[in-house]
């Protein structure tokens, strides 16, 4: 099967720094990879170099066999790839409605689908982005990446800072897309455990190298590779 995503031997960083260095992975349709690591280690700077917001100083990236390398932001997402950022960058002045209606296009997943994906939503479509909760305003950052209709999805610690109830519904929803298969998905995920059960490949970053690719299994069933690639804390998260 073709890959979706590719990057092959990829630098890059914020002006002349370098933060990931010489790191290639591929992804299928339909793959999950979680991408841990310590904090400062590159795992946000991954997932905005996928998306065109740092520099690249060499490598290559490809999305469904064409280079992208040099696109801008905007055309990358048009391309294909859906990216749920830490800041979730809503819309306040807009309703969840607006939100969601202006970042759509034609796939498997409309606006009424996101409301049936997200009932807390649903009941408050006519209140603004600045009006919701923070739990609720990661709904919306998740529901307008899906409603995009990409065949790759970007997300950066959708947990943070969450309440365990709205934890336990996104996570819900993840698993959701998942099952359905049609979705590359990659997770950077500060809580290591819940990210192994989740994805079955991981990537543990450490100083912008990848230091473990493999299955997940095999990283949280031995404590001392836990140990080693993520610190105790990361380990027993």
């Amino acid at each position: 099967m073709k890959s979706v995503l590719v990057l092959d031997n990829v630098t890059a960083g914020y002006g002349p720094t370098v933060i990931i260095e010489n790191l290639s992975l591929a992804l299928q349709a339909g793959d999950v990879l979680a991408v841990l690591g310590r904090n400062g280690v590159g795992k946000s700077t991954l997932m905005k170099t996928i998306v065109g917001q740092t520099r690249l100083h060499g490598g290559e990236i490809h999305l469904k066999g064409e280079a992208i390398s040099h696109r801008p932001s905007y055309r990358r997402a048009l391309a294909g790839i859906g990216f749920v950022p830490q800041e979730r960058d809503i819309f306040g002045t807009l309703t969840i409605e607006e939100n969601l209606r202006i970042a759509a296009r034609p796939g498997r997943w409309t606006v009424e689908e996101i409301f049936d994906l997200f009932p807390n939503l649903a009941g408050r479509r006519r209140s603004h982005g600045d009006e919701i909760s923070g739990g609720e305003q990661q709904m919306l950052s998740i529901g307008r990446a899906l409603v995009g209709n990409p065949d790759v999805l970007l997300l950066d610690e959708p947990m943070e800072g969450l309440a365990p109830v709205i934890v336990d519904q996104i996570l819900k929803v993840l698993h959701t897309l998942r099952s359905d298969g049609g979705l590359a998905i990659v997770l950077v995920e500060q809580y290591a455990l819940m990210a192994l059960e989740f994805a079955p490949r991981t990537i543990v970053l450490d100083r912008g190298r990848a230091i473990f690719d493999g299955k997940s299994n095999e990283l949280s069933a031995d404590p001392q590779l836990m140990a080693s690639c993520l610190g105790l804390a990361g380990a027993l998260e």
